[in-house]
């Protein structure tokens, strides 16, 4: 597999060419941040329903979510202004808006202006992360540009584990406010680094496709608003099948006009392309496994084995490792052997790893719940990078930016159904094993362990039996929804070698 690249731009008279070790690392950071606070935002929700807002329950997902939503419905569109604007001019500008959404947020006095300080965070985290890909690959010799797409792939899986350790760590000693506060000097920092050190993004002139991008905007903002909103709502309610119907007829609207228009912001006949399609639904079920993972993850170590939050953050470092460690012999593996067998295995691994987190329980000991970590890790790590750089493959060099938009895109939207699957199947299940003197407090595990502590061991024991045996069911759900669907990628890739 390989992915086309133009050669790098001659750097400005008077500076030396950027390192393109230096460019990836950086880059990475990038994608690192705005990924690291999806997951870290999560740990503040203690702190934020106790804390001086006093959100209700209807606000605090929304301070949730704002980010995820913005960021998620703007990935394609950003990456197509930086395509044609400017990527580095556009990294500069999410960064730029990433800081100040970070302050206005430690800094917001009520629920509402909290919200749309996520908001402006999560457009800035849209014109971030498909830039930096786009940037990396730019300053990569060639033969380095499988290195380069491993190395930022694996940074986009391990943000997340940076956000439970970093939010964990910061979370243990600040209020909610400090998490904001530490974010916000991080994203400076690296607004400062980037506009010194990165290289100047090419440009790629085309008219902007004004219609298409509010349609794909609100096609996708329908889309995630009834994925989010299914586990509180109900699947079957009307707000959340009228958002899935909007979402499908707006959606539906943007390709019959994509397919008339003669600039669109992303032809929908791309998809014809068996590798493409093969990548985007590989990422999206990838970050829908990974996430499911993390929703349930840090629920199981703090409220059945009694793990703080830094110790929490600290035990899911082997899943970090791992992708680190396998991803860099992805693509390499790949060519020897063929990039569908390398995805397969990757996919039928993280399938096993899930399944086997299902055996967990309250008597499991860490190193076993770690070893699996492992195998779960090691299937992210082969299969990640080869399916990020079938999509960048897939498309011209000149719509890079707009690739790596669509993967990007493809992670949030995986990451969002993987919370909200994991999410119904667990609260479904949960309520249905507790004991009827916790069905008070169903809707909520954290709320339904400290009351039963306070009735006694035998009560908290029967809460804890409640909540692994909806954790083994949320995990195989999840793991058979992998396994499925990752016979759909393999497939796809093979009717591209035909």
């Amino acid at each position: 597999m390989t992915v086309t690249t133009a050669r790098p731009a001659p750097p400005a008279p008077g500076r030396t060419a950027p390192r393109p070790g230096g460019v990836l690392a950086l880059m990475s950071s990038c994608v690192i941040l705005t990924i690291a606070l999806v997951a870290a935002i999560n740990l503040a929700i203690p702190r934020l329903n106790n804390g001086s807002l006093h959100p209700s329950s209807t606000e605090l997902l929304w301070i949730v979510d704002a980010y995820v939503i913005v960021f998620a419905c703007l990935l394609i569109p950003a990456g197509a202004l930086g395509d044609r604007c400017g990527r580095k001019g556009a990294l500069l500008s999410g960064l730029a808006l990433f800081t100040v959404g970070a302050l206005a947020s430690a800094l917001a006095p009520g629920p509402a202006v909290l919200i749309a300080a996520r908001a402006l965070t999560g457009a800035g985290a849209a014109l971030i992360m498909p830039a930096t890909l786009s940037l990396a690959l730019q300053t990569a010799p060639p033969e380095r540009r499988p290195h380069t797409i491993a190395v930022w792939t694996a940074a986009t899986g391990a943000a997340g584990m940076a956000g439970n350790l970093g939010g964990g760590l910061i979370l243990q000693y600040l209020p909610w406010q400090g998490l904001f506060w530490c974010v916000a000097p991080i994203s400076l920092v690296l607004f400062l680094l980037t506009a010194r050190y990165a290289p100047r993004g090419e440009r790629h002139p085309a008219d902007p496709d004004i219609v298409g991008t509010v349609l794909i905007v609100l096609g996708f903002v329908a889309l995630l608003f009834g994925v989010i909103e299914g586990p509180e709502r109900g699947w079957t309610s009307v707000t959340v099948l009228g958002a899935f119907a909007a979402s499908v007829v707006v959606l539906t609207g943007f390709v019959l006009y994509a397919l008339r228009a003669a600039h669109p912001l992303i032809d929908p006949r791309v998809f014809a392309v068996p590798r493409l399609r093969a990548g985007v639904l590989g990422v999206t079920l990838t970050f829908f496994g990974l996430f499911a993972l993390f929703f349930v993850n840090a629920q199981f170590l703090q409220y059945v084995k009694g793990y703080s939050p830094v110790l929490t953050g600290l035990a899911i470092g082997p899943l970090a490792i791992g992708m680190l460690v396998v991803s860099r012999h992805s693509i390499p593996l790949g060519r020897r052997i063929g990039a569908g067998r390398v995805i397969a295995a990757g996919l039928i691994s993280l399938a096993g790893g899930l399944a086997l987190l299902s055996l967990a329980d309250a008597d499991t000991p860490y190193p076993l719940y770690a070893a699996v970590f492992l195998v779960t890790a090691a299937g992210m790590g082969l299969s990640m990078p080869l399916l990020s750089a079938s999509i960048l493959g897939a498309l011209p060099h000149s719509r890079a930016g707009l690739g790596s938009g669509l993967g990007s895109a493809a992670r949030e939207v995986g990451s969002a159904l993987g919370v909200a699957v994991m999410g119904t199947v667990l609260t479904a299940r949960f309520t249905d094993r507790l004991p009827d003197s916790l069905g008070g407090h169903a809707d909520s595990p954290g709320e339904a362990m400290t009351a039963a502590r306070s009735l006694g061991a035998v009560e908290h024991a029967r809460a804890v039996a409640a909540f692994t045996d909806a954790m083994t069911v949320g995990f195989r759900v999840v793991a058979a929804v992998v396994a499925v669907l990752a016979v759909v990628v393999v497939l796809w890739f093979r009717e591209e070698k035909r």
